[in-house]
């Protein structure tokens, strides 16, 4: 019953934080999709660091954290250098040019037909697979860790997923509507303060129960390793190579990440913002990773699905009261994403297609219009994409269609760091030879799959994107801007601030090799 208390007491207090964000129909397009271009550093940190956060990550992360150790970290430490990239060339180009979207940004560099096509793609993606999987991925992993205090909704446990895969999608999507940006940064705040929390728990009751911080050290030393062997099937160290660029495309051309450093007060704040959230994904890595080591501690080999050492953890070794903690941080992580999603999704609509293709004269009003008809639109393909992976979860529950997703992102996000680079390093580039990089891209990401099975992803995405900008540059060998030109700082302290990350970084991959 406490446990109940504290969700419906979480859903309360989001909904009044959205609701008084609100945009009324006078608002202008800068409120609605950038919040008046006013956001502080702290609210970009919190905001970007809880979109970032999803829902699966707290099962199947922790679950490969369980077999692979330390190792799992890389995928959110390494994280600080596409976030040290964004914030000393990218944001400070976005800032400078005043744009709405990355394409904006690409569409000046590269022209519109490039531009066009950027957005469609990230459009349909975000509408189907980025939306879809995290409502599914959400909802599955509260239903798995809370199937008991959640059986209250119905006896079975598929038609319980999808009754929560459209309430979250359903609430997320109102607040959304209705508020913004704005909105999407205030709820994003305290639902980062909540997932924190949440994972904070669950990690301090599973190094409890191992016999503290010391025993990893002791019990699990073969886990306590940032580097595996070369010839590891999964997460060998050469997956830091094409993990480097995927992270170029993530933290650096992903407009549901990169909105909050676009619409930051100024560039100090941007900044500052991006290198607090950088800090943040360490504390996201000790919480992610430590609790399914400490799992391994303290049950061994035995596990046989590591999936569930959330689950487990929690139910094992968590009292009442903190298991609703805990499920409104799930939900929190769900909804963080979400929200950021369909916001970016309606900016993209409205300022990329809408205002230049079908209403070039249209009015703020318009505009908004648009992108909360997109937000509409958006959230049944969303549905739609959720039920279909629930179907095949529970029709095929050996499938490993979460690595097929990932793969398929990898065919379009490989061609994007591509252009992304490209526009960046390049003066006035030759266009038909980026879009034959681009285009080479997912053919050969494919030609690699097929006759090199045995490779991992990162290492292949690495192979593709060298591929293409090889390329890319062949072609424009004498436009290349010098790379001390592109670099931007607003004051020394955060320079200092980012040779201090970027340092520590380094320093945790030669402590914990």
């Amino acid at each position: 019953m406490v446990d109940f208390i504290i969700v419906i007491a979480y859903f309360i207090i989001i909904f009044s934080i959205a609701i008084s964000g609100r945009v009324n129909s006078k608002g202008s397009v800068e409120e609605y999709f950038l919040s008046n271009r006013s956001l502080k550093w702290y609210s970009i940190a919190l905001s970007t660091i809880a979109t970032n956060v999803q829902g699966y990550q707290f099962l199947g992360m922790m679950g490969s954290a369980y077999l692979y150790g330390l190792a799992q970290a890389n995928l959110e430490i390494n994280a600080v250098q596409g976030i040290l990239i964004a914030t000393f060339i990218f944001v400070p180009i976005y800032l400078r040019d005043k744009i709405f979207t990355i394409t904006d940004f690409i569409e000046k560099k590269l022209g519109k037909k490039i531009a066009l096509f950027y957005s469609i793609s990230n459009i349909t993606l975000f509408a189907t697979i980025t939306l879809g999987a995290a409502l599914f991925w959400g909802a599955y992993a509260a239903e798995m860790v809370f199937s008991e205090q959640l059986s209250f909704i119905h006896s079975n446990r598929i038609v319980r997923i999808a009754v929560l895969i459209f309430s979250l999608g359903l609430f997320s999507a109102i607040y959304t509507y209705l508020g913004g940006l704005n909105a999407v940064v205030k709820t994003d705040i305290i639902q980062f303060l909540i997932l924190l929390t949440g994972g904070a728990i669950v990690c301090y009751f599973s190094v409890d129960a191992l016999g503290g911080w010391e025993q990893l050290y002791i019990k699990t030393p073969e886990k306590m390793h940032l580097h595996l062997s070369n010839d590891h099937p999964v997460l060998p160290w050469t997956h830091l190579l094409g993990l480097f660029f995927l992270n170029i495309n993530y933290w650096c051309a992903n407009q549901s990440v990169m909105q909050r450093a676009i619409a930051a007060k100024n560039l100090s704040h941007a900044q500052s913002g991006l290198m607090v959230g950088g800090v943040l994904k360490y504390l996201m890595a000790i919480i992610i990773v430590i609790p399914g080591i400490a799992l391994y501690g303290i049950l061994g080999d035995s596990f046989n699905e590591p999936d569930l050492a959330f689950p487990y953890l929690v139910n094992t070794y968590l009292p009442i009261g903190l298991k609703g903690v805990v499920l409104c941080g799930l939900f929190a992580s769900l909804m963080s994403t979400i929200d950021s999603t369909f916001n970016s999704l309606a900016t993209m609509w409205s300022i990329d297609i809408y205002s230049k293709y079908f209403n070039k004269n249209a009015t703020d009003f318009e505009k908004i219009n648009s992108g909360r008809m997109a937000i509409v639109f958006s959230l049944c393909t969303a549905l739609l994409m959720s039920m279909v992976l629930l179907y095949l979860k529970f029709d095929s529950p050996e499938s490993a269609f979460t690595h097929t997703l990932n793969n398929l992102r990898y065919y379009i996000n490989c061609g994007i760091v591509v252009l992304i680079i490209s526009a960046v390093l390049l003066i006035k580039p030759k266009i038909k030879a980026i879009l034959i990089a681009f285009i080479i891209t997912i053919p050969l990401n494919l030609l690699i799959q097929f006759l090199f099975s045995e490779i991992n992803y990162f290492l292949r995405a690495f192979i593709v994107i060298i591929s293409g900008l090889t390329i890319v540059f062949f072609y424009n060998r004498n436009k290349i801007i010098p790379l001390n030109s592109i670099l931007h700082s607003s004051s020394i302290k955060n320079t200092c601030i980012g040779v201090i990350l970027f340092l520590s970084l380094i320093l945790i991959h030669i402590v914990f090799h």
